[in-house]
């Protein structure tokens, strides 16, 4: 394979991904998604924008000490302030890098940067050699590139080579772009960047037209060798290209890219799942590649051709992108070391005696309601374990009672983790089961927040399955916040959700950093 066979794949779910409103990850979950990340083969992830705050900082500082394999990037402006911290965040990374920008659009240096071409050419030199004396792989995008006067921005690029740039991004920032006008940006780049050859040209795109994937897949086809995007697309306003679409399109239309990329296509569901449940987003079912129906058939004619042979209708296999597993069920009756060892073999690390009580009992509490406890099932009961360590509050007790007239009553117990004395207790009534719940909890914390948004999914088939809750509340200043129910009991997930959300919005745990439109 020759380098220009090789897509990069460059994952930014935990700094432009973060952007999407609602959506703030821990440091925990951020180094767990970053380790999974790892195993589905992204070869560069931006771990944040250090600068931006104290918990973006710890975040990237972890990550860079967590991962083996993977280059950690740092985000920063064109300010040596920011360069040094990212250089700080990122000293104990195997293998570091920054990725510096400065928006080149004429309404972007008139209106918010209040600075001509000059003077942003004289910036990007000078940001980009200092960040050289620290780095060796330097990043450089002009903002907002694709409603860029094209000659100038020849003479950016140029610039920021001639000063270090090692990967050059050019990034549609609003979504503005088509396919056809951004392959003939790139081939404009390439015939007119005098050291185009010498560098990475990468494309970062976003999805306000739904060009998103087309337009990385231009970039591909005229001379990209990396791709910026999220899993499951997620980000700022309609989110950013979803990496595994171009995953599995370079994959199943290898014929017409002949490109290859280091994506383990089986870890795709797996590593869509840990970011939709950490980032309480559920994927929509007809999203391509990994949604619910994207394998489902129900016209007559396509269910007849599917059985006689798949490849009638389906050109992704679900056990492709790892949607189907052939592993054997566990049961209750299946013991300790058979569960440890199905945990270890989809990639967990659990080697903590206690943890191993602790989830070993969630697994029987649940194979006692469940015949066959699956792999779905199982990585559910891992992510729900680390959504509830993370949360404020606990829900200890539920109970539900019919009144009259359809009136519904609940009564609710929670645990406050930050002070283990006080068990809170409250009851109140709904018109429902659900909002009796939840009517209750804001009682008990003492909140005035609106339920935005309420989904609920089967984590896998049949009567006995998992619920998996997403809600999305909102308090008086309008700030979203998400949470995410795991449970055999629908009730029971829901008030879990519902409890994740209120405590992050009781601590105003909302993303307030420095935010950055790429």
């Amino acid at each position: 394979m020759t380098k220009n066979q090789y897509i990069q794949f460059f994952d930014t779910t935990l700094r432009d991904g973060e952007q999407t409103p609602g959506v703030n990850f821990n440091t925990k979950e951020k180094v767990q998604i970053a380790l999974q990340m790892e195993k589905w083969g992204i070869d560069v992830i931006e771990a944040g924008f250090p600068i931006s705050s104290e918990g973006d900082f710890e975040a990237v500082q972890a990550i860079a000490q967590a991962v083996k394999t993977m280059t950690v990037a740092g985000l920063a402006r064109c300010n040596e302030e920011d360069i040094d911290t990212c250089y700080t965040a990122l000293k104990d990374a195997v293998d570091p890098q920054i990725h510096i920008f400065l928006a080149t659009s004429p309404i972007h240096m008139r209106d918010k940067l209040k600075m001509n071409q000059e003077e942003v050419l004289d910036s990007i030199a000078h940001h980009v050699a200092y960040a050289k004396k620290k780095f060796e792989k330097v990043q450089f995008s002009p903002e907002d590139a694709t409603r860029s006067d094209w000659d100038f921005l020849v003479k950016v690029i140029n610039v920021a080579i001639e000063n270090g740039a090692t990967i050059i991004n050019v990034p549609d920032t609003v979504g503005y772009t088509n396919p056809t006008e951004f392959g003939n940006l790139f081939k404009f780049l390439k015939e007119n960047v005098s050291r185009f050859d010498d560098v990475i040209f990468s494309s970062h795109c976003h999805d306000d037209l739904g060009m998103a994937t087309a337009n990385a897949l231009a970039a591909i086809e005229n001379g990209a060798l990396r791709i910026e995007g999220t899993i499951n697309g997620i980000g700022e306003r309609a989110g950013n290209t979803a990496l595994e679409e171009v995953a599995v399109a370079l994959h199943i239309r290898k014929d017409h890219y002949q490109k290859e990329c280091g994506i383990i296509l089986n870890e795709t569901k797996r590593t869509s799942d840990l970011v939709s449940r950490l980032s309480g987003m559920p994927v929509p079912r007809n999203k391509a590649v990994i949604g619910g129906n994207a394998y489902a058939h129900e016209s007559g004619i396509h269910q007849d051709g599917v059985l006689k042979n798949p490849e009638t209708y389906e050109i992704i296999t679900p056990q492709l992108v790892g949607v189907a597993q052939n592993s054997l069920p566990l049961g209750k009756l299946s013991g300790r070391h058979a569960f440890v060892d199905r945990i270890q073999q989809m990639g967990y690390d659990i080697n903590n005696p206690e943890e191993i009580k602790v989830l070993f009992s969630r697994f029987k509490e649940l194979a006692d309601k469940k015949k066959n406890v699956t792999d779905e099932d199982l990585h559910a009961l891992m992510v729900g374990k680390t959504i509830e360590e993370e949360s404020q509050y606990e829900l200890t007790r539920l109970q539900l009672q019919y009144v009259t007239d359809g009136v519904q009553a609940a009564i609710v117990d929670i645990r406050d983790k930050e002070n283990q004395q006080v068990q809170l207790q409250d009851s109140a009534t709904g018109a429902g089961s659900i909002e009796a719940i939840y009517n209750t909890i804001n009682r008990i914390l003492e909140q005035e927040i609106i339920l935005k948004e309420y989904n609920i999914e089967a984590i896998t088939g049949g009567k006995d399955a998992q619920a998996e809750v997403h809600v999305v509340v909102e308090d008086e200043e309008g700030k979203r916040y998400y949470g995410t129910g795991i449970d055999y009991d629908v009730l029971t997930a829901s008030a879990k959700a519902y409890i994740q959300a209120s405590g992050k919005a009781k601590n105003k745990q909302v993303n307030e950093k420095i935010l950055t439109y790429l």
